[in-house]
């Protein structure tokens, strides 16, 4: 029996596809990277957002036409969008035979067998299964399905934080730590596979270890991977700046192979929406952890992302945001509009913002920033930068890669040429030659040219 996987939202999500295609194969199920040439076909979704629910029901409605129109027998929902409507995914979508909690992705073979194997025919027998999140298993074997060269480790599930605008810790769970020996095992085996650059994600990585150690230890559990693995480059996702130690700053700044680069979302500046956002520290506080990293590690590169448009945001409050970008000047900027969800503090909220007036903010704000990387970019013409490569275009004939300062599927490209082909997953120094908005150009250099 064949089956295949559709994968939706966040890299952390993308874990949990790697562990159930890992449980699927060991059970002796074929996978097929074609839908219309699976038996069953596994959906797991994201709901944390409005965009991202509506992603996940069009791909759902993709897959029951397949079911309908082709030989497909079987579709199995798991993920957000199973764990937070539960109650209606089956009767909102008749076609749909089995959904799963994500406290439940490694009863994924059960799933698949209780409405194959064991269903009779004709039978209208659904499966689901909601096991309590909080004690799942975290982890487990996995089928890499990120290029060779890197690989995500997903270090704690959930979330304590309690962000008014936030349905994760209702989806996901309360924060939990996978123990630290496990994660440095995980990291060995990753490297062994081939794994040239570890992307740490969590909901929090900045509160690892709390729950298991009594103290923040992410700073340690950096060390110990770096102690145990050669893998040049480990990068930080998801970094909260009310739990950045100075222990953490120091091992960015002193481990070579820890990135100069930080994901830290601060979603607003001003201290009435921070405030009521529930966010942890204040305006002060969010400018002296930048402060710190700046001249801790001069070439730091932070990633942040804010959020327009909240309940009750004044164009005071966003003309604020837009000042301390500006000033600021921040090396990666992301910019959401608010998305209203049900089950969250926030979605009772008085003064709710038009849907427009978001979409401006939105759009002058990544104006701002295009400005400031625009202006960025440009001292990086005549230099030579280090580039993982990724893969080759036959077309144009040019490479394309990232640089320490990009993260994957998130950041920009540097797009090179060279003298001969450059395989991926390889290190080449690339001299840049061009701007291309958010993008690099330029050519590698190589020890034959």
């Amino acid at each position: 029996m064949k089956v295949g996987f559709v994968s939706l939202g966040c890299p952390k999500n993308q874990l949990d596809t790697e562990v159930m295609l890992h449980e699927v194969a060991s059970a002796g199920y074929e996978i097929t990277p074609e839908e219309t040439e699976a038996d069953v076909v596994i959906i797991n979704t994201c709901g944390f957002i409005e965009s991202a629910k509506k992603e996940a029901i069009d791909n759902i409605l993709d897959i029951v036409w397949l079911k309908k129109n082709h030989t497909l027998k079987a579709i199995v929902v798991t993920g957000c969008l199973a764990e937070r409507y539960r109650e209606s995914i089956l009767e909102e979508f008749p076609e749909v035979d089995a959904v799963l909690g994500v406290g439940s992705i490694h009863n994924i073979v059960e799933a698949i067998e209780a409405v194959t194997v064991k269903k009779k025919k004709g039978s209208k027998r659904k499966y689901s299964s909601f096991e309590d999140k909080n004690t799942v298993k975290l982890g487990g074997d996995r089928i890499l399905t990120t290029p060779d060269y890197m690989a995500y480790l997903k270090i704690a599930e959930g979330c304590d934080n309690r962000c008014a605008y936030c349905a994760i810790p209702a989806i996901r769970g309360n924060f939990r730590s996978r123990p630290m020996d496990e994660l440095v095992a995980e990291a060995k085996n990753l490297e062994e596979l081939g794994v040239r650059e570890l992307c740490i994600v969590a909901q929090d990585i900045t509160r690892y270890g709390l729950d298991l150690y009594g103290k923040y230890s992410l700073a340690e559990l950096l060390h110990k991977i770096t102690e145990e693995t050669e893998i040049p480059w480990i990068r930080l996702l998801y970094c909260y700046p009310d739990k950045i130690t100075d222990e953490l700053v120091a091992e960015i700044r002193d481990n070579p192979r820890i990135l100069k680069y930080i994901d830290m979302p601060l979603q607003h500046i001003s201290d009435r929406m921070l405030k009521s956002m529930n966010r942890h520290g204040d305006s002060k506080m969010i400018r002296e952890v930048v402060g710190k990293l700046r001249k801790e590690i001069p070439d730091i590169v932070i990633r942040t992302t804010f959020i327009v448009g909240f309940p009750g945001e004044t164009e005071e409050d966003f003309c604020e945001l837009c000042e301390f970008v500006r000033e600021t000047k921040f090396e990666r900027v992301g910019v959401f509009t608010y998305s209203r969800e049900e089950d969250t503090p926030a979605y009772d909220f008085p003064d709710q913002i038009d849907e427009q007036v978001k979409l401006d903010r939105m759009d002058l704000l990544m104006r701002e920033q295009l400005e400031i990387n625009e202006a960025r970019n440009k001292t990086k013409v005549g230099k030579e930068i280090l580039v993982l490569c990724e893969d080759f275009d036959p077309v144009s004939e040019v490479h394309f890669g990232r640089s320490a300062e990009d993260a994957p599927e998130i950041d920009g490209k540097v797009y090179f040429r060279a003298s001969k082909r450059i395989a991926k997953g390889s290190f080449v120094k690339v001299k840049i030659r061009e701007v291309l908005d958010y993008d690099l150009m330029g050519r590698a250099i190589l020890n034959d040219d």
